[in-house]
């Protein structure tokens, strides 16, 4: 490996794939797991609240181990898909999961039982630390199976919709696309090529977009059979599991409700103005009639030059969340310290971005692929948020509080972004890099609270389209996919053709037993404009607050972290406090440039 790239260690987990201790461990795991199914099968129906939580810290104790050994395999896996020794680790820590899963599925079934037969036990003083973790085990109990049916699930789901998972994943993350950078023809992997979508160089940014969506394209057919089995499937679950609808088990698992999710996606349609007044702001901006879709993202074509070194990013990132508070920043700090970010593109790398919960190191582990742009330390600012929202929660809370709903998972990383645009914001030497700046920033919140929502009714429309008896071959989930995204950008942007495969590159979509990925990040997104005009108009005071909220972990269910700031996010007309910061940003860009 190249002494230049930025790696992450994982040796504090364990020293190397091949080291003995991992061995150990799986021995141990399944010690443990066999130890807890000695304990406690045939016997949760009897508990009293004292051997209840003696029951919880039992399987805290040996989920932290299973926690550390599916993060080693996982991450190793991330980094370098292509290696024989990564695939080996991980397809054998995945068996290990299943197998242990099937040996454990009566826990949560009994304890479920438990607490929906007795709800006396969760408020109970003894499993105080545990109430909220109890509330929604209870919630799932009428969605529960029989635990022979849990274990078929299981079993089946580990070599049937878990593959066309992998076959999904797997395919983009072993191609070479040929795109054409500044008039040079190069091979590239998917992490560098997706990097170019945002170039400075209009006729680059075109060739990445072809040359993805083109390739997708060509094989839309694969795409179309791994998501529409994935939907299929999950309809057949929903039946099963007696789910009010698709969405149902995603609003249990974000701890929130349909009412609320409505208002929100009722809020982005009604909004969705605003992002195309600014769409339509930045075609000017750039000096043309209309916007390419490759022009959605991309840098304004006067924009001063922000390339940024490693070093730079680290410096400015730390900046930021200092500003905020110094001792905020410690996360940020000790994640550069620990050489916890695996930064460097590479062939075989898993796509995209995100940020791994160490909960025993009490730390975490952060992917992407740094390409020296401006969106890249948006990137690393929004994943360093998530870790230090791991800092605040795992220094607080026991590991089954660790299950923070999405929904406010996001949280940290939004909120540093914007704390990101105030110091680029202070540091710009002219109007032209405030323009630019705050561009990047409207085209991320854009992407994030609006695309992201046609995902959301673009999911929808495929499962309905299911129930009606419609076969989803690669054409029909295409005109989905534009229906609901031109829901959104309507006539402004100009879609070059091949763009109709543009949900083929999505892993969200994929991922088994996980449905609706989406609106959570609108919902983030709004929620954490509003936190940030609190923040603007209380100063100081809010940062105790603010850091109650993320040490809260999910200890607190998303109305309750609302009520910290004096926010009820149940209000229908609270969500237009998310918008307006929007508006403001617009406004702001309007000012600057009726000064040109």
């Amino acid at each position: 490996m190249k002494s230049e790239e930025i790696v992450w260690d994982l040796s504090g987990i364990f020293p190397s794939i091949d080291d003995p201790k991992i061995e150990k461990a799986i021995t141990n795991l399944t010690k443990k797991a066999d130890r807890l199914v000695k304990n406690y099968k045939g016997k949760i129906a009897s508990l009293n609240a004292e051997k209840l939580l003696k029951l919880l810290e039992d399987y805290e104790e040996y989920i932290l181990d299973l926690r550390d050994l599916g993060l080693f395999a996982s991450l190793a896996y991330s980094a370098n898909m292509t290696l024989p020794e990564t695939q080996v680790l991980n397809d054998r820590v995945q068996k290990l999961q299943a197998e242990l899963a099937k040996k454990l599925a009566f826990l949560w079934l009994d304890v479920g039982k438990l607490v929906y037969e007795k709800p006396a036990l969760i408020t109970s003083k003894e499993l105080a630390n545990y109430k909220h973790f109890l509330e929604k085990l209870r919630r799932d109990v009428p969605h529960q199976l029989s635990e022979i049916e849990e274990q078929i699930i299981i079993e089946k789901d580990q070599f049937g919709v878990q593959g066309w998972q992998q076959l999904q994943s797997k395919w983009l993350n072993t191609r070479i696309f040929e795109v054409e950078v500044e008039g040079e023809k190069k091979q590239l992997p998917y992490g560098a090529a997706n990097g170019l979508l945002p170039h400075p160089d209009r006729a680059t940014r075109e060739s990445a977009n072809k040359a993805i969506y083109s390739l997708l394209g060509k094989d839309g057919e694969i795409f179309a059979s791994c998501l529409r089995n994935i939907c299929n499937d999950w309809v057949n679950v929903v039946k099963r599991r007696k789910f009010d609808s698709e969405m149902h088990d995603s609003l249990i698992a974000n701890d929130t409700d349909q009412e609320t999710i409505d208002n929100l996606l009722e809020a982005i349609d009604s909004g969705s103005k605003l992002y195309r007044k600014y769409l339509t702001l930045k075609a000017k901006l750039m000096g043309l009639p209309k916007l390419g879709n490759h022009d959605i993202v991309a840098p304004l074509p006067d924009a001063p030059e922000m390339h940024f070194t490693w070093e730079q990013a680290k410096a400015l990132v730390t900046e930021a969340y200092s500003s905020f508070d110094d001792e905020y920043a410690f996360a940020v700090r000790d994640m550069f310290k620990r050489n916890h970010i695996d930064a460097s593109p590479r062939f075989g790398k898993r796509n995209g971005a995100f940020c791994a919960s160490w909960f025993k190191g009490k730390s975490a582990f952060i992917l992407q692929s740094f390409n020296q742009n401006l969106s890249d330390i948006y990137t690393l600012a929004h994943e360093l948020g998530h870790a230090t929202h791991d800092y605040y929660f795992t220094r607080e809370q026991t590991i089954l509080n660790g299950g923070i709903p999405m929904v406010v998972a996001e949280t940290a990383s939004i909120f540093g972004e914007l704390l990101l645009t105030d110091l680029l914001l202070k540091k710009a030497k002219d109007d032209k890099e405030k323009i630019a700046i705050i561009c990047r920033v409207l085209d991320g919140a854009g992407m994030a609270a609006f695309q992201v929502s046609a995902r959301a009714w673009f999911e929808q429309d495929l499962y309905d389209a299911i129930k009606r008896g419609e076969y989803l071959d690669f054409k029909t989930i295409s005109k989905y996919w534009t229906k609901n995204r031109d829901r959104i950008y309507g006539d402004v942007v100009e879609w070059f053709d091949v763009m109709e495969s543009e949900w083929a590159m999505k892993p969200h979509y994929f991922m088994p037993n996980f449905r609706f990925y989406n609106y959570p990040y609108v919902y983030a997104q709004l929620f954490v404009y509003a936190l940030y005009q609190k923040y603007l108009d209380e100063g100081k005071s809010f940062i105790p607050k603010f850091k109650k909220a993320l040490a809260a972990g999910g200890s607190l269910s998303p109305k309750e972290i609302g009520k910290i700031f004096g926010l009820d996010v149940t209000d229908k007309s609270f969500w237009q406090l998310g918008l307006k910061r929007f508006e403001y940003f617009v406004s702001e860009l309007e000012k600057l440039v009726s000064k040109k």
